[in-house]
């Protein structure tokens, strides 16, 4: 059993209180959905999504691998741009949890990493490539769920426009059981591995470890940690992507997190972090579009968007900001 100084513990430690935050304020992704229109008690949406999240973690180990290498040099990195990274995602992700916003913990994460790099009077070169890779899939990942909500709306629309409501809504009602279950699992496979790239990080700049793998204990811890966030379920949060944004029924939620799911379990595929707050939320965006425009309450809406525009440059600021204190003062 390796044991591990204190800096170390330190880090693991905070990497676990992000990875719990991240799925206090997730769990919406998950499960706002299916308990707004009824199909699932809050009890059973939250049992399963707890569950399927943890799971969902073993998939693969390449959004780690990514988050770990591709944007900092491990070897080269100090603990302290890893504290403060994590200090400063953490802490972004239970403020705007408390004030019931659904936020992105990827780019609150790569925001502190950056921030912290920046920050940092050590040689920390951010690798370019990487980070722009990364990026882009933060990018082009909401307006790709948004399209793929839209077509699958349409085609709904399109094959059961001679059916009644009431048996529509019968149908989808068991189908968004399992496309609920389908989202929280891919929300497992990409969102836990964000904090076990950054504890496998620290674990090569200590020297724990030569190479850069993730350890089968940092899977387990890192998975648990998002689904006892996700148990804990942030209520707030999960009352604004489920009721807030639009009136959803069974059929609204079966596209919005299928759609969702695809998207992220593709991500994940290819290593590639991405927001599942900023998908669920432009599927959800999506399907109320097919239906009509003026079913999405679009003041809640950009209110959203304000949160995402802001996570980014204020943890690259506060981490910055945070680094340079550390590096100059408490040195």
């Amino acid at each position: 059993m390796l044991e591990f100084s204190l800096v170390t513990l330190v880090i693991i430690g905070i990497a676990l209180i992000f990875d719990f935050s991240n799925g206090l304020n997730d769990s919406a992704n998950a499960i706002a959905t299916v308990v707004s229109t009824r199909v699932l008690s809050p009890v059973a949406a939250l049992g399963m999504a707890v569950t399927l999240n943890f799971f969902g973690a073993y998939m693969n180990t390449e959004v780690a691998q990514t988050i770990g290498k591709d944007i900092v040099d491990p070897v080269a990195i100090s603990s302290s741009v890893i504290i403060v990274a994590l200090s400063t995602a953490a802490a972004w992700n239970i403020l705007l949890t408390i004030f019931g916003m659904p936020v992105s913990a990827s780019h609150a994460l790569i925001g502190g990493l950056v921030g912290a790099v920046m920050g940092s009077p050590g040689n920390h070169s951010i690798h370019a490539t990487g980070l722009t890779k990364i990026l882009l899939a933060l990018l082009i990942s909401p307006p790709l769920a948004l399209a793929c909500s839209l077509v699958l709306m349409n085609l709904v629309y399109i094959i059961f426009r001679h059916t009644s409501a009431t048996k529509v809504n019968k149908i989808f009602g068991k189908l968004q059981i399992l496309s609920a279950a389908f989202m929280a699992f891919s929300h497992g496979s990409n969102d836990a591995q964000k904090s076990m790239g950054v504890i496998t990080m620290a674990l090569v700049a200590g020297g724990y470890i030569t190479t850069f793998h993730v350890p089968g204990w940092v899977v387990f811890v890192c998975a648990a940690a998002m689904a006892m966030g996700t148990a804990f379920g942030g209520w707030r949060v999960i009352h604004t992507l489920g009721v807030g944004l639009m009136k959803l029924k069974p059929v609204h939620g079966f596209g919005a997190e299928s759609s969702a799911a695809l998207v992220i379990m593709g991500a994940s595929h290819f290593g590639l972090p991405v927001s599942t707050t900023h998908v669920i939320t432009s599927t959800v965006v999506g399907v109320g579009s097919a239906r009509r425009a003026s079913a999405v309450r679009w003041g809640l809406a950009s209110k959203i968007i304000v949160s995402w525009v802001l996570t980014l440059p204020v943890c690259i600021g506060v981490a910055a900001m945070a680094e340079w204190i550390v590096s100059t003062w408490l040195k």
